[in-house]
């Protein structure tokens, strides 16, 4: 039997749905335990506007996650249309410390909609894992870095970034970080 294809939502439903995520990232990253009927309110939906879109915390949740890690996959390809590709690949590395902060500052809530038995498994990175190669195999094609980086290599590389407490002035100390793994990556690159 084949599964339905949910249909699209219509343009104030989406709209509805944009400003609870909005608004649940920003009351999520105060505080994992936020209450849902306030981000309701602050969202200016009702209750059932609200439940229709998200039946539980844990869905609510992922949904951040899976949204926000998609916002930053989806980044690669235009920057990549107007930047050098090295430039490309140093700007959305921005936007994935810009995530990682975001998420570090989630991960009470992330924890605990994950966390118990029957609750839902955290989404795979596969469209930032996507977006990463998109990157690597352009800069590598243009010379600007080693050939061979995978994107599990990056990852490893600027694995440093989730350590960083996003509660801090986080900003200059992951430009280092980034810029140490961006010299990194250039060292035998044939362009250089």
């Amino acid at each position: 039997m084949r599964q339905k294809k949910e249909a699209p939502l219509r343009s104030d439903a989406q709209r509805n749905r944009e400003r609870i995520l909005e608004v649940a990232l920003v009351e999520l990253t105060r505080a994992a335990d936020a209450p849902l009927s306030a981000i309701a309110k602050k969202a200016g939906v009702g209750q059932g506007t609200f439940y229709r879109h998200f039946p539980s915390r844990e869905a609510l949740v992922m949904e951040i996650y899976r949204h926000e890690m998609q916002q930053v996959a989806d980044t690669a390809a235009p920057l990549l249309e107007c930047r050098e590709p090295d430039r490309a690949l140093r700007e959305w590395l921005d936007r994935c410390a810009q995530f990682a902060m975001t998420k570090a500052g989630l991960a009470d809530a992330i924890r605990q909609a994950t966390g118990a038995p029957g609750k839902p498994a955290k989404p795979s990175p596969t469209p930032l894992t996507e977006a990463a190669e998109l990157l690597l195999r352009a800069n590598e094609k243009a010379g600007t870095i080693r050939p061979g980086i995978t994107a599990d290599d990056l990852f490893l590389a600027v694995g440093g970034l989730w350590t960083i407490d996003p509660h801090t002035d986080w900003q200059p100390r992951a430009d280092r970080l980034l810029d140490l793994v961006m010299d990194a990556l250039r060292v035998g690159a044939p362009g250089r």
